[in-house]
């Protein structure tokens, strides 16, 4: 009974059953303490959890290799870390199970650093303890790291589940590895008997951060089962490939087919897909509508990331006064993305005006002087184009005051199986002097063909 209900969704029976049990003078064994640690973790009972650990010492189960393995998955779950690492020290047998613990603990925290050394110090890894590692370097934007050790967990020839899988696909989007991608995509459809919903989200979401649009779009149609996520991946897509109309069609079907077939239902991610696609597309009517759907018929309530979708569709579309008005009106204090995505369209409708009163605001909010380097630069760029030099020589006098400095622009991109990286000025790369070369007769090239530099935008009044 305690067993059954350390499962069920009524976990804090098992300890009314174990007081039962010691009141009718039953004596509990390591099983039974395994069990009640189980529903100590799913119920969140924590001095319930610290008493039975008093009680597994005094009653001479300390080293009981189960009931520690558990305990040291009370704690992990509890945020007590440092407990569990103690109850793990203290252990004179551990098994894969419990190192995986630890190691799940160290994961969760967010200590990469104990956690690597537990990994490396493992005298036996399994699946999970590689899908551990992978799976917490990828979702804290460690993707590197995550890609590095799936090809140690390959060559160590661990049979490979669809939880890494999932996993490295979503550092393989993070990072446009389509190469890895696409291997991953053979291995499923080769290996793979019957891969999930979670792994073909995975796999669509992976296609369309490549850019690979198409590739994505059939996977989304050959899906036999589709969920919330799966349609906002696929509206999310098109979004950001600046497809609004068929973004916005494929939200149209979502509703149609929710209503009348699966009974899926838009989450308030959905929404922001579909508010991204019209403000890419300039869609301000629309944008205004789902909005007000998104309130009235569905009864979900906008979150800051919502309105930071409606400011930047209404700047975008040369509606500021509207957008100011709708961020004073937000039931949250706006953060730098709402302010920035006004300063933006101030930035595309040169009103320098509003974009002084916006961005004294949002760099009097900001925390450090990084986040303020690339809005000053913006708020400079919209004096200099509204030939406001003197406004263009404050602003930079400011940024030296701060001590801020406009973080260099860098991108990269992958050449068989290879990522470059790029830095604006770097010279460190092997190739730099045949880059340097290739971009000189790309621009001569340009000029030639009749481009004029945008000098609109530039720090310094050029012309005067």
């Amino acid at each position: 009974m305690i067993r059954a209900y350390a499962g069920s969704i009524t976990p804090w029976k098992s300890v009314q059953y174990y007081s039962q049990m010691v009141l009718n003078d039953s004596e509990p064994d390591g099983f039974t303490y395994s069990f009640l640690l189980s529903a100590c973790v799913r119920g969140g009972l924590v001095r319930e959890g610290e008493q039975l650990h008093g009680i597994v010492l005094a009653k001479g189960y300390g080293s009981d290799i189960f009931v520690n393995t558990n305990l040291i998955n009370f704690y992990v779950d509890c945020g007590g870390v440092e407990q569990a690492r103690y109850v793990f020290d203290d252990m004179t047998q551990r098994s894969v199970v419990s190192w995986n613990s630890l190691l799940a603990g160290y994961v969760k925290c967010g200590d990469f650093d104990a956690a690597r050394k537990v990994f490396e110090e493992m005298p036996v890894r399994n699946v999970v303890s590689w899908t551990t590692m992978i799976s917490g370097c990828a979702q804290n934007g460690q993707c590197v790291e995550a890609l590095s050790l799936f090809g140690q967990m390959r060559r160590a020839r661990v049979e490979l589940d669809q939880v890494v899988l999932v996993a490295v696909l979503s550092a393989c989007a993070e990072l446009g590895d389509l190469k890895l991608g696409r291997w991953i995509h053979w291995y499923v459809q080769e290996r793979q008997r019957q891969s999930s919903v979670r792994l073909n989200n995975a796999l669509m979401h992976m296609y369309a951060s490549c850019g690979i649009i198409d590739e994505a779009y059939r996977m989304f149609t050959k899906m036999s089962r589709k969920t919330t996520v799966s349609w906002t991946i696929i509206i999310m897509a098109f979004a950001k490939q600046g497809l609004g109309k068929e973004a916005l069609d494929l939200f149209k079907d979502m509703l149609s087919d929710g209503v009348g077939k699966s009974g899926i239902k838009p989450d308030g991610t959905t929404f922001i897909a579909a508010l991204c696609a019209c403000s890419h597309a300039g869609f301000v009517e629309e944008g205004r509508r789902i909005f007000g759907s998104m309130i009235h018929t569905w009864r979900i309530s906008p979150q800051i990331e919502h309105y930071g979708c409606m400011v930047d569709l209404l700047s975008r579309a040369g509606y500021l006064d509207e957008a100011y008005r709708l961020i004073e009106t937000m039931p949250f204090k706006p953060n730098d993305a709402i302010w920035g995505a006004l300063l933006g369209g101030c930035r595309i409708h040169k009103n320098s005006e509003l974009a002084s009163r916006v961005a004294n605001k949002l760099v009097a909010e900001l925390d450090s002087t990084d986040q303020a380097a690339g809005y000053l630069v913006l708020l400079s760029n919209i004096y200099a184009f509204a030939g406001r030099w003197q406004d263009v020589i404050a602003v930079r006098q400011k940024m030296i005051e701060m001590g801020v400095k406009k973080p260099p622009g860098q991108s990269w991109i992958q050449i068989y199986g290879v990522v470059h990286n790029f830095v604006v000025g770097d010279m460190t790369h092997e190739h730099s002097s045949l880059i340097y070369e290739t971009l000189c007769e790309i621009t001569e090239q340009a000029r030639v063909e009749g481009y004029k530099p945008d000098i609109t935008e530039v720090l310094l009044d050029v012309e005067g």
